[in-house]
């Protein structure tokens, strides 16, 4: 666990005020203080708003039911009552995110004249809408992983093909496992969801068309999976399709693996496939009414260069009869960012506004699959060439069961991935301001979370836009219906929002954009 540590109380009183904070790549800082609009930043303010944002009367907040609405409606009014207008020319606060709801695709599979039966024989989750695609070859590619010192891709096109691929890792003849050099496996290609996510992704990044994954021992489980998820009524959301090149996969059983590959269980290397594949897609979907939340503050100097404070403000909704409140999750980033306008706000009425423009950002259907925030960053209202920096924040308000007896912290995610100067002047800022710890544990790269894909940060990293994710850890409300208001630490929510505050301050100020020294889209 890697942990930055605060310097000495007495080293920072010994410090005048232009020594505490060294000069980020020389630029010169605001003219304006910030502290008397950080004091705005009140306890009492965030307890008020997160009591009614995250009451039973939202109705936990899910995506496009009337509570999420009502959610939606809270954020615009408020932001009203600031007098920060829309981000948008036409004064709507709303940006509609066009999102469907599916029930489980009516899918059938033939091969070599062979029909097969779903949920027996294999089973899906999701694919396209409708699709009728037949094949006459299929590519076996062993593990189907890639890393930098092993690829089962290697001199392998599999572009608009099937590719065939199993569960599991690669072996030495010693029994240790070729990616980890261990008789451990790793976490990445292993696990029975994370491999699956890594290996669709990759098999969809070299462009095949469709994936059959074949995992002895969990294909029951999977199956058992299905048949819970069948019935559901409209129970999976997403954005409404245009992909021109749709992608399927299926989970196979034992039966038509073999019937593919004799020795699949017993070879990992490339092999071409001769078969007759035949799949068919008839999908039962909805519309979903959904919206994003934008205001804004616009700059003084640089009004076309943008720092986006976001958070999401959808959560699980109603199961079983219980309401999941979500107060921590993402209740408290919410009134975070309205806290947080409110103190620009204030600046800017002094004639101490922000010299770029200052964007609030409140998504929807993040718990979906972050579709919010993904729709923004591929229509966005302001250019992504344009902004400079994303602060997130998801999950502010609570204390990691895990860091009992040292509360005075916050984790924070990507703040150097891609922008070095990024993580110093957030350091700094954090020195001068709020002397929290700041934690870097889920920021390891081999973070078996994989938090920094898992919150709306992500979409703007993906598109090279420095990033900051805020979050307090997990907690055994996590996703309960008991994460309600009365459990939020509203002293440290305070100290956070400041931190953040104070970071989006210096962004906006300095004279110079950040460097972008650290690119990276997936990593």
């Amino acid at each position: 666990m890697k942990k930055l540590w605060l310097i000495s109380l007495g080293l920072l009183l010994s410090c005048n005020a232009s020594q505490r904070t060294s000069d980020v790549a020389n630029t010169p800082k605001s003219n304006y203080d910030p502290l008397p609009y950080a004091a705005t930043i009140l306890e009492s303010d965030l307890k008020e708003m997160l009591f009614t944002f995250a009451s039973d009367s939202f109705q936990g907040r899910n995506t496009g039911s009337p509570g999420q609405k009502m959610a939606a409606n809270y954020i615009k009014e408020r932001y009203k009552a600031l007098l920060i207008p829309s981000a948008k020319s036409n004064g709507d606060y709303f940006q509609k995110v066009p999102l469907q709801g599916s029930r489980l695709p009516n899918v059938s599979l033939q091969i070599n004249g062979t029909e097969y039966t779903i949920e027996e024989d294999f089973v899906t989750y999701e694919g396209p809408d409708y699709l009728t695609a037949e094949f006459s070859k299929i590519i076996y590619a062993g593990y189907g992983i890639e890393t930098d010192n092993y690829s089962d891709y290697e001199n392998l096109d599999v572009t608009g093909k099937v590719v065939l691929i199993k569960a599991g890792e690669p072996k030495k003849k010693d029994g240790t496992y070729v990616l980890s050099g261990t008789k451990k496996t790793t976490s990445k290609w292993s696990n029975i969801r994370k491999a699956f996510d890594s290996k669709i992704y990759l098999a969809k990044e070299k462009g095949a068309a469709g994936i059959l994954f074949y995992d002895a021992d969990n294909f029951k489980v999977l199956a058992s999976q299905y048949s819970y998820r069948k019935n559901r009524n409209y129970g999976r959301i997403r954005l409404s399709k245009t992909d021109k090149n749709p992608f399927f996969y299926f989970f196979i059983n034992g039966e038509i693996a073999n019937s593919l590959y004799s020795e699949i269980n017993s070879k990992s290397s490339q092999k071409a496939l001769s078969a007759k594949l035949k799949a068919v897609f008839n999908g039962s979907e909805k519309p979903i009414d959904s919206e994003n939340v934008i205001a804004w503050i616009k700059g003084s100097e640089k009004p076309d260069e943008y720092i986006v404070i976001s958070a999401h403000l959808d959560h699980e909704g109603v199961k079983n009869g219980k309401i999941y409140n979500g107060a921590d999750d993402d209740g408290s980033g919410t009134v975070a960012v309205l806290e947080i306008a409110e103190a620009f706000q204030k600046a800017a009425k002094d004639g101490n506004g922000p010299k770029r423009s200052v964007v609030f950002l409140h998504v929807t259907a993040e718990e979906k699959g972050l579709f919010g925030s993904e729709y923004y960053t591929k229509n966005p209202i302001f250019p992504l060439e344009n902004t400079v920096a994303n602060l997130n924040t998801d999950m502010i308000g609570r204390v990691d069961e895990k860091r009992e007896g040292s509360r005075n912290y916050v984790y924070l995610i990507g703040s150097d991935r891609i922008s070095t100067e990024l993580h110093t002047i957030s350091e700094e800022m954090n020195t001068k301001y709020t002397q929290l710890v700041l934690d870097y544990k889920y920021n390891d790269r081999k973070d078996r979370l994989r938090l920094y894909y898992r919150s709306d940060h992500y979409n703007f990293a993906k598109n090279n836009i420095p990033v900051i994710f805020y979050f307090n850890g997990l907690h055994k409300d996590y996703h309960k219906p008991t994460d309600t208001p009365d459990r939020i630490e509203y002293d440290l929510l305070a100290k956070r929002a400041k931190l953040i505050f104070h970071t989006a301050w210096e962004l906006a100020n300095r004279e110079n954009r950040l460097v972008l020294d650290k690119l990276t889209q997936t990593n």
